[in-house]
């Protein structure tokens, strides 16, 4: 259907009677030149939704509107929400761009190179979160320790504001709770959110996560800069 409006669309300006006048090559190349156009007119569009501004991190509503995923399955999950196809990715030198470029659009805090070089070599710590295909969230973690105990932390976790009440911030969770479960030395997961990101930590809340302290100055060139410090303990059968 979008190749049949592409096709109608470049030839809409040229006039039957004119037709007769292109040669072949400028035929083509004329079509080739206003495909490529309007594509890049698509594509631009599709990217538009970062240019409303930046958000809180996290899926508020996730817990309303998707079932539990199975924590084994949380590395290659799948769900499907209607006619909507959920998916995680893994994150390599191929699309970290797109990456920074949720990173940029979600947090008011930048990362540096180095953070992005090493997420693309973290294996399964780093998962991209699709939403028919297009990357709507991700998460970040690392090896951590929390009171002297091996922990995983959560560097980032990103949903893009429209897709917040989908289950994406639900699935890159369980992808997290999922990691946990094939390690039995880890024994928490914690991360560090802003005091004032009221959406994030009711999120957080929702699944466990307790408030442990507060660490003041955390952030730097943003108000407030004091975070909460989040922890959820990792309870073994």
């Amino acid at each position: 259907m979008l190749d049949e409006w592409i096709f109608r669309f470049a030839f809409s300006t040229i006039d039957n009677s004119r037709l007769q006048y292109y040669s072949h090559c400028d035929f083509c190349a004329f079509f080739l030149y206003r495909s490529f156009v309007i594509y890049l007119l698509l594509f631009s569009c599709t990217q538009h939704v970062c240019s409303k501004g930046m958000a809180p991190a996290v899926d508020s509503g996730a817990a309303a509107d998707i079932a539990k995923l199975s924590l084994n399955g949380g590395s290659n999950g799948k769900t499907q929400i209607g006619r909507s196809d959920m998916q995680l990715g893994e994150v390599t030198h191929h699309n970290v761009l797109q990456l920074k470029k949720l990173n940029q659009c979600v947090f008011p805090v930048s990362y540096n190179d180095k953070f992005y070089k090493e997420v693309t070599s973290a294996g399964e710590l780093a998962r991209l979160a699709y939403f028919n295909d297009v990357v709507v969230g991700a998460v970040c973690c690392r090896e951590d320790k929390y009171e002297g105990e091996k922990s995983l932390y959560i560097m980032t976790l990103a949903t893009l504001a429209p897709y917040r009440t989908r289950g994406v911030g639900r699935m890159l969770l369980e992808h997290v709770f999922a990691l946990c479960e094939k390690d039995p030395a880890v024994h928490a997961v914690h991360l560090h959110v802003q005091i004032n990101n009221e959406v994030a930590l009711n999120f957080y809340s929702k699944f466990g996560f307790e408030q442990k302290g507060v660490v003041e100055h955390y952030y730097k060139r943003i108000e407030p800069d004091s975070a909460y410090v989040l922890v959820k303990k990792i309870e073994r059968k």
